[in-house]
């Protein structure tokens, strides 16, 4: 069993939502659940009961007209819940209404604004009008390229208040990643911005903004934001609006909400890509609201007036996530730029402490970067109102748990998150009222029944295996967009087992009830029939001072196949025959002999997606000299020139 970090006291227990939800199943059920656990294995075998209760005790702001909860229930693809029910998701995170700031931002520490509740709700419902001026009606797609400002917030209530669906991606995407994704589902609105700021530079978008809406015919109207120069000009002969004027005008006219079902759409995110072009996926309306407050609620504990924060941008379904806060009453804390500047490394402690954030989110790169650089928040922060700190987008490391508790905070509850796009939410994550084992997730989510398959099909624990989902949940896709006969949705995770979710995980579930992840399972090494996580190596080599990040893949060779290690190094280091033996001695000494690699090769970069995921299938493509279908959906595509008939691969 892995050392426990943290773990919450009695009081801090019984003064959690989770533990009132517990009382409430208790009596409403004559049962008997006396911690988390409990409820998790509860909420898999009574999956209705939970998820019934739940939307009871969540206050759902919705009509129910029959109390038939869960349809085809036998049959995860075409199961729907809460069928009969109708609400709208605008509704449901504009309810409060006063003067408390519901959003804050920062645009690095060049930019920084706030809207109140009421703010909030008055900018929705004048641009909610204004959609609906110019003809967007319910069912009809509203597209953001955007910073993570609130002006994308604004849009995407204003688009959800009619019914509209909404998507986005970030503006650092290139014209043709943009076109590969918006191009399929042919928006009607486009709402874009003049400029955003990276590490102190400003990057102009106007000439992308203007190739896009020429090469996308739906396109009927623009908004622009500005927000690098609020001078810019438009061309309203163009169908190009500002949005500042629409938003500040002084009439404010009535917002009036689209009822609509609990399955119809509400956001249409976009896989990476990186395998060619993205699939669109479509969430709904009630299982995204009621999940995210599910997992705010019974899992974070986000309370009426707490900060929540999430370093993401709105081409990641955690940009979703941390807006549907506002349902819970929180202020979201939106930041667009980089992490870490050149200027000043320690930006997001320096927002965490000014703005007394409580619940904190970042990737687990961001945390090995931050053990890398000697950062040392603990000491020069204040960061006595933050009680919980989440990190996704990869595996976090042993040693991130280590600095974490060292130099960040030492009585704060450190929940590794895994889930994704594809059920824009969480299968593992974590809990307020449950420990920290290093190294572990701490549980799976309520409501998924979640379970580790071997090879057989057999259930495990303590052994590595898939990932899969036995059970229906509200949040899976409703669907894929343009897909007929539902032929990608059913090959995309229904493909190896029959009516399983299977995620693509390769994982392990521990005796804790916590889940150890060791990468992709497509990515899975393979070592004389022995299968091998790649973030079992990726911790050992990047452990190692003289190591920023690395990549390991396998190649087909002589008949057979070979391990290759890929390394970025620190500053001004060579990757020396010193340091090779450095690394292999730290591989071979905490793994096995077969997780060392045949070959280790020094890169200068590191290929990943816009989001921060390493993208091992595409460096494996590279180096066996196969075309990449869609380099757009890479943060830094020109790094895998390097990775082309690398002269230590021939």
């Amino acid at each position: 069993m892995n050392e426990i970090l943290w773990k919450p006291t009695l009081s801090e227990i019984e003064d959690s939502q989770a533990w009132e939800f517990i009382q409430e199943a208790n009596i409403k059920f004559n049962i008997s659940l006396e911690n988390f656990h409990d409820l998790y294995n509860w909420s898999c075998k009574f999956p209705e009961s939970f998820w019934e209760l739940f939307w009871s005790y969540s206050k759902i702001i919705a009509s129910k007209d029959s109390k038939k909860v869960l349809k085809n229930s036998d049959d995860f693809l075409g199961s729907e819940w809460f069928s009969d029910s109708k609400l709208n998701f605008a509704n449901n995170l504009l309810s409060k209404r006063d003067q408390t700031p519901a959003i804050i931002f920062w645009g690095e520490d060049k930019h920084k604004s706030s809207l109140t509740f009421d703010e909030l709700y008055n900018q929705v419902s004048r641009l909610s009008h204004w959609l609906q001026e110019n003809g967007v009606i319910k069912g009809d797609r509203v597209a953001g390229f955007l910073p993570n400002m609130p002006e994308a917030v604004v849009s995407m209530l204003a688009a959800s208040s009619i019914g509209a669906i909404w998507t986005s991606c970030s503006p650092d995407f290139g014209v043709q990643g943009v076109l590969d994704r918006f191009g399929q589902v042919k928006p009607k609105i486009f709402i874009c911005v003049d400029a955003y700021l990276y590490n102190g530079k400003v990057f102009n978008c106007l000439e992308k903004n203007a190739e896009i809406i020429s090469r996308l015919p739906s396109i009927e109207s623009t908004l622009l934001v500005r927000y690098i120069d609020d001078q810019v000009s438009l061309n309203e002969s163009n169908s190009i609006f500002a949005f500042d004027e629409i938003v500040n005008q002084s009439a404010t006219p009535e917002l009036n909400f689209e009822s609509v079902k609990f399955n119809d759409p509400l956001y249409i995110l976009f896989s990476s890509g990186t395998t060619g072009v993205p699939k669109c996926i479509v969430h709904g309306v009630g299982g995204t609201l009621i999940q995210h407050k599910k997992e705010h609620t019974l899992h974070c504990d986000i309370k009426e007036g707490e900060r929540v924060f999430y370093f993401s941008t709105c081409g990641w379904m955690m940009w979703n996530w941390l807006v549907s806060s506002l349902a819970s009453g929180a202020t979201i804390m939106l930041y667009d730029g980089s992490p870490i500047l050149k200027h000043n490394t320690s930006i997001l402690f320096d927002y965490a402490a000014q703005e007394k954030i409580n619940v904190m989110g970042v990737s687990a790169k961001f945390l090995d970067t931050c053990r890398k650089i000697n950062l040392n928040p603990n000491v020069s922060h204040n960061l006595d109102t933050l009680r919980m700190l989440l990190s996704t987008g990869s595996v976090l490391s042993p040693d991130c748990f280590d600095y974490v508790y060292k130099y960040v905070k030492e009585k704060i509850c450190l929940s590794s998150i895994s889930g994704g796009t594809d059920i824009v939410s969480c299968f593992v994550l974590g809990s307020s009222i449950l420990p920290v084992y290093r190294s572990e997730l701490q549980t799976r989510g309520l409501g998924l029944s979640v379970e580790v398959w071997n090879e057989l099909g057999e259930s495990v624990v303590g052994e590595k295996g898939e990932l899969v989902c036995t059970n229906t949940f509200p949040s899976k896709p409703i669907m894929f967009w343009n897909d007929k006969n539902m032929s990608k949705y059913r090959s995309s995770y229904f493909e190896r087992y029959s009516n399983v979710w299977c995620h693509g995980d390769y994982v392990k579930l521990m005796e804790t009830g916590g889940m150890i992840f060791y990468g992709r399972s497509d990515t899975t090494l393979n070592r004389d029939g022995v299968r091998i996580g790649t973030a079992e190596i990726y911790r050992q080599v990047e452990i190692l001072n003289e190591v920023l990040e690395s990549v390991v893949v396998e190649q087909a060779f002589d008949d057979d196949s070979r391990i290759i290690l890929f390394v970025k190094l620190n500053d001004d280091q060579q990757l020396s025959d010193e340091l090779k033996n450095k690394i292999v001695h730290q591989i071979r000494s905490n793994t096995s002999p077969r997780h060392v690699p045949d070959v280790i090769i020094q890169v200068s970069d590191i290929p990943r997606t816009k989001s921060g995921k390493i993208v091992e299938l595409a460096v494996q493509k590279a180096i066996s000299n196969l075309p990449i279908d869609n380099k757009t959906a890479l943060e830094n595509p020109e790094a895998l020139q390097e990775f082309y008939q690398h002269k230590e691969l021939q």
